[in-house]
């Protein structure tokens, strides 16, 4: 009798083998419900083995949960790859490839009653009917003036169950469940208009050729370097329609959810005449929305695929095309287990099924941009904006001048910001304003002895958010009253230090009273598709000034905005990270790119107090070859990404003792047989050391092979004993070391 291979589900990865007849047809991939000591377990299929005698009886499988496999042998192999190169556990991957709305066997496909006329009446046999029945009449005539002749039950009048059960008994009608789609954006009120493939510039049209050519025969991935504004969404829609007419499906990721409708309404439009086969994926769905789409996609209903970070793992048949949008970002990077990065994953994808795969960006990262300088990727540019326009102007202010000259050190907008944005609202013009930091203010400090509120659970400072009157920790969620005197001196002379977003909508409102302004983070983005209105009354020109965080920094097209104003611009350089310029550099390209997209020049404000850092500099004139030949030289004489990779060893516990000693062993075990070149750095504590309610300390780990390093970090973990209360988490590739 043959044997499977079956993952239990569960966190305690168990593995076991099952005997199952000849004649079920169990394949990898397969879900299944097996016996588990005295209880039914489900599992998913891994192998399938012989039946040779292994010396005792196996037990059998209960049975198929599904009649097919919903994992394929690339994805599986896929999940494999993952467990080993990133060191977590193979249930883990498993539970990104079957999301839980499809593992969940509660969830099911929504159905509704539906009336089908059988055979068309004439109308002779209508007017019979209507003399002696004219209910049933009614319904026989609404059904004959539906093309399929098809209605649910619930769109007939009131009362219409009875009628329809003797029309069915008539033989006119039958009643059948019918699939109905949860679609993720029913409720959108925008009207879609059908959209036609621009004309390429010469730029574009060697960027679209050389896609092509990959599709029809895939061999490095592509790295399309394009300024912002220089139509790369366009390259991508021309791309995927050739993908389409060859036969083949195709994936769009992108980084943020908030960028998905856009991405989903240029397909749509784009689409028009096969919108049905368009599928989203992402966290914010429903569990219904998600079941229904992962399943649209898996029978090859859906061939076009957008979503974030845990699309890459949708079922797709016959992949030919991957879009990695914005492939710089690090929301790709996964920030619990498995800790994959999506853009990595998905050239392994590309290359396992053999399908073409294009990464975009203005600003690469600089792993992707190495790997083109290598020959690894083959280099595409779009340098020049698609519609002719130069890039914005952009000026940087000396924030330390304008404290100086208005003698306010919490100064938020220069002079300069300030006129510029009474200009556009006079010419009817828009502006959006960025800053990378929600609340109302960043602390509250007592000015008499420089206590400042901290969260109970973590080491950071509390934020005031004024719309809600609370205090919270953006770490952990903690919230706490606002205290009127300072709690270690009693002082009353507590402050509130540092602004944030709900601080400038309050002095916007005062200065420009006259002026409609829209806030975008993540407070006020908690309710379902609050953002995408947000953004289409913006687009409406129903609003002057947006006010946001990261989540309008990049992908989005607003032709009237001419005024950016970047407020705090290093509010991320300061930080232990060698990522630091690198993510500074890049915000404020992305930022500075969402003006001047129209028929208008367009302006950017870059306030900060450190002008002369280079990144601000190269941001300053759109140089990126200027910045990335300087930050690469740095990482290669210090060995850093791109040149060696790195990782992560973090420890936790709730007892910090505890936590700097298991450190403090496994530290030792690591550094007593290491693979030859390897660094690990000394054991310290973690930047943000305590975090929902627990100590944090790290080792940081590099070497030239990443399997060395995650086989070698993985055996001494394997050998170690770690207390009951305390867990090390292990982070290939990391890119946050807080």
């Amino acid at each position: 009798m043959p044997s499977a291979r079956v993952l239990i589900d569960g966190p305690s990865e168990l593995v076991f083998d099952y005997a199952y007849p000849q004649d079920l047809p169990v394949l990898p991939g397969c879900r299944v419900r097996v016996p588990l000591r005295n209880r039914a377990a489900s599992g998913t299929v891994l192998s399938i083995g012989s039946d040779q005698d292994l010396g005792f009886a196996l037990r059998e499988l209960n049975a198929l949960i599904d009649p097919e496999p919903l994992i394929t042998s690339q994805l599986l192999e896929l999940a494999q790859w993952i467990a080993h190169y990133y060191g977590s556990s193979l249930e883990s991957v498993i539970r990104s490839l079957l999301p839980e709305a499809v593992r969940n066997e509660e969830n099911s496909a929504k159905t509704r009653k539906s009336v089908f006329l059988l055979k068309p009446p004439s109308n002779d046999e209508i007017s019979a009917i209507q003399r002696r029945a004219p209910r049933q009449a009614d319904i026989l005539q609404a059904l004959s003036h539906e093309e399929n002749g098809r209605l649910f039950l619930t769109d007939l009048p009131q009362g219409s169950s009875a009628t329809v059960k003797t029309l069915v008994k008539l033989g006119w009608v039958t009643i059948e469940d019918e699939e109905v789609r949860r679609e993720p954006d029913a409720d959108s009120q925008e009207e879609l208009i059908e959209s036609q493939p621009l004309t390429l510039n010469a730029e574009q049209q060697l960027a679209w050729q050389a896609t092509c050519e990959a599709i029809d025969s895939p061999d490095k991935p592509l790295l399309l370097l394009g300024v912002t504004g220089s139509g790369k969404t366009e390259v991508y829609l021309q791309a995927a329609r050739y993908a389409l007419d060859q036969g083949k499906s195709v994936l769009i990721l992108v980084p943020e959810i908030s960028l998905t409708p856009q991405t989903v309404r240029h397909f749509k439009s784009r689409f028009a005449a096969c919108k049905e086969q368009i599928a989203v994926l992402h966290s914010h769905l429903s569990q219904g929305e998600r079941f229904d789409e992962w399943h649209r996609i898996r029978r090859g209903q859906a061939r076009i695929v957008i979503g974030a970070r845990s699309a890459i793992f949708a079922p797709l048949l016959n992949l030919g095309f991957i879009v990695v949008d914005e492939e710089h970002e690090n929301s790709y990077k996964q920030d619990t287990s498995p800790r994959y990065h999506a853009r990595d994953i998905a050239v392994l994808r590309a290359k396992k099924e053999s399908c073409a795969i294009l990464l975009g960006s203005a600003t690469p990262s600089l792993e992707s941009f190495h790997n083109a300088r290598q020959g690894k990727y083959q280099l595409l540019r779009l340098p020049h904006r698609a519609d002719g326009q130069s890039m914005p102007i952009v000026r940087v202010v000396d924030m330390r001048l304008e404290q100086q000259k208005q003698k306010n050190t919490n100064t938020i907008f220069s002079d300069k910001l300030r006129q510029a944005m009474e200009q556009r609202l006079e010419r009817g013009e828009q502006s959006i304003l960025f800053l990378n930091r929600r609340g109302f203010a960043r602390s509250l400090q007592c000015h008499s002895c420089g206590h400042v509120i901290q969260c109970p659970h973590c080491s950071f400072a509390l934020t005031y958010h004024r719309t809600d009157e609370r205090l919270m920790c953006h770490v952990c969620g903690y919230q706490a009253i606002v205290p009127r005197k300072c709690p270690s001196c009693q002082d009353p002379g507590i402050a509130l230090q540092g602004y944030g977003t709900q601080k400038v909508e309050e002095v916007l409102t005062k200065l420009l009273p006259k002026a409609r302004f829209a806030r975008i983070d993540a407070d006020i983005m908690r309710k379902k598709n609050t953002l995408r209105d947000t953004l289409l009354a913006f687009k409406a020109k129903k609003i002057d000034i947006l006010i946001g965080t990261q989540m309008i920094a990049k992908g989005l097209h607003f032709p009237n905005v001419t005024l950016v104003g970047i407020l705090n611009a290093d509010i991320g350089l300061h930080i232990p990270d060698f990522r630091a310029s690198e993510r500074t550099f890049q915000l404020l390209t992305q930022v500075a790119g969402r003006a001047g997209r129209g028929e208008l020049e367009g302006e950017v404000f870059v306030q900060t107090c450190t002008p002369h850092a280079p990144c601000i500099q190269y941001a300053r004139r759109h140089d990126f070859d200027g910045f990335s030949e300087q930050e690469l030289e740095f990482r290669r004489e210090f060995h850093f990404p791109p040149y060696e990779r790195c990782s992560v060893l973090t420890v936790r516990s709730t007892h910090e003792r505890r936590a700097e000693f298991t450190l403090q062993t496994l530290h030792r075990r690591l550094a007593e047989t290491p693979p030859p070149h390897m660094q690990i750095s000394d054991p310290l504590p973690s930047p943000l050391i305590k975090s929902h309610g627990q100590f944090r300390f790290q080792i940081t780990l590099r070497h030239p092979n990443a399997r060395a390093l995650t086989r070698h970090v993985q055996e001494v973990l394997k050998k170690t004993s770690l207390p009951e209360d305390v867990i090390a988490t292990f982070d290939m590739d990391a890119l946050s070391f807080s």
